[in-house]
């Protein structure tokens, strides 16, 4: 599949191109007509004249198309799942997943849309304000950038550009190389649900083009999500603009004395390797009480075997292939080196390709790379503890906090927890795996900062603008 680039209102393919080969086919799986400085520099033109035109729709007119695209991304869902595990190797079970969090996601972006608006300011209620009005409103903020990842290619998408949309601007979409046509497929949804030509631009290419995008002054915002160091990339090439970052993660879980052994087991074994853990939330640290860690192991280990890899178009696979071969390596040689240090692997430690076998490491030292670093891969740690206090000191240790999963049915420690762990989200009885894309999302530390919810998001794609009335009050004026 040709995945064409999107350019001044209209799709192009000639040019140089690049080729996806599908880590689970090992076939190529589609090509990208990639960007160069040429096309960065006529991207950003054109974004400066299409700002206004955007801008001057009405929320109602962006909130119903993105209302549209949400029913086009229902009907088209299977046929974009299919195409997301063609390039990602992603089992098609999870894109489908994936594509109805799409829809969720444009249905909550046109009915943020619906809510833009401002405030009377009180001014009256000092001295030198009486006998005036002001009022603000949220205006469009002008051209976004949209830099996107490639392990939820549609949804992440769907979030940054429905939001930018929602607010009012012209977005410049730079996608992920290993997902390109997947990206391409997400952006022709809102230009079909009947989004002006003016209302975005899609360029494929490398982080050299990612650079490029976001040192243009044209830019006013720059949202992106992807590891920290290349966010700390991102933030250097943008230099004064508006940034959302949403970077990585090693996400803890922690089970309790008193929780429900087995429904966390449950949990974790299905939430730790969806998408081969290619998530920023996925379980990858699990601390369980030194009391129940028997007990914990041995059913995690049952609901990890039971789990079916292979063919990602089947869908029956639970886990499919991560995606390349050089990703599958870390995550196997990440394992080896724990288990040399100390630790058991229970299961897996091994690949076949791009395939890595659901892997369980038991015990490893604090200092591992599977505790410390973000394996972003089909592994999971499960490490004991005694002292509650001690578990959160050394979940706080990591450089990241993104999320982070507790069960417990004691509300007190569910508070305490809630207070002293560092990371953005507390997913209670639950695994650190799991969000609602109206729920405000985001991380502390090299986990980045602002908040990936369409609210939120829009409040980062907007400038507040103000409006004073000098002798001209609603209030009394003596």
């Amino acid at each position: 599949m040709l995945a064409a680039a999107l350019l001044a209102g209209r799709w192009e393919t000639d040019g140089a191109t690049a080729d996806r080969v599908g880590p689970y086919t090992r076939t190529v799986v589609s090509r990208a007509r990639t960007a160069g400085l040429d096309d960065v520099g006529s991207a950003a033109e054109y974004a400066s004249r299409a700002a206004r035109t955007i801008a001057a729709l009405a929320p109602a007119t962006r909130a119903d198309i993105l209302e549209r695209a949400a029913n086009s991304a229902a009907v088209h869902r299977d046929a974009l799942a299919r195409l997301i595990a063609w390039e990602l190797g992603k089992p098609v079970k999870d894109g489908r997943g994936e594509l109805d969090r799409v829809v969720d996601t444009f249905r909550v972006c046109a009915a943020e849309a619906r809510q833009i608006g401002g405030d009377v300011l009180p001014v009256a209620g000092f001295g030198r304000g009486v006998g005036n009005t002001a009022l603000t409103y949220r205006a469009p903020a002008g051209v976004a950038l949209a830099i996107t990842p490639f392990n939820a290619p549609a949804n992440l998408l769907a979030h940054k550009l429905g939001a930018s949309f929602a607010a009012g601007n012209t977005t410049i979409v730079k996608t992920p190389p290993q997902a390109p046509a997947s990206s391409a497929a997400i952006v022709a949804l809102l230009l079909d649900a009947g989004a002006p030509p003016e209302a975005v631009q899609v360029l494929h290419g490398d982080g050299a083009v990612g650079a490029a995008l976001c040192a243009l002054p044209e830019v006013s915002v720059v949202s992106f999500t992807g590891s920290a160091a290349t966010g700390a990339a991102v933030a250097r090439a943008a230099g004064a603009k508006r940034l959302v970052l949403e970077l990585g993660g090693n996400a803890a879980t922690i089970v309790c004395a008193d929780a429900d052994v087995a429904h966390a087991a449950a949990v974790c074994a299905k939430t730790g390797y969806t998408n081969s853990g290619q998530s920023c939330i996925s379980v990858q640290r699990v601390y369980v009480h030194r009391s129940r860690f028997g007990e914990f192991l041995d059913a995690f280990r049952a609901g990890v075997t039971a789990l079916r890899v292979g063919d990602p178009l089947d869908p029956a696979t639970d886990v499919g292939s991560m995606v390349d071969d050089d990703a599958a390596e870390r995550v196997v040689r990440w394992s080896r080196e724990a288990s040399d240090a100390g630790a058991t692997i229970v299961t897996g430690g091994t690949r076949d390709g791009a395939t890595v076998a659901p892997t369980i490491v038991a015990d490893p030292p604090p200092t591992a790379n599977v505790v410390t670093e973000e394996v972003f891969g089909a592994l999971v740690a499960v490490v004991p503890f005694d002292d509650f206090d001690q578990v959160v000191q050394e979940c706080n240790r990591s450089r990241y906090g993104l999320q982070a999963g507790l069960f417990t049915r004691d509300l007190g420690t569910i508070v305490h927890a809630w207070r002293e762990l560092e990371v953005g989200g507390l997913i209670v009885n639950g695994s650190s795996n799991f969000r609602l894309d109206h729920v405000p999302f985001g991380g502390v530390k090299d986990s980045g900062f602002g908040r990936e919810t369409p609210r939120s998001m829009i409040e980062d794609y907007t400038v507040v603008k103000t409006l004073v009335l000098r002798g001209i009050s609603i209030w009394g004026d003596r």
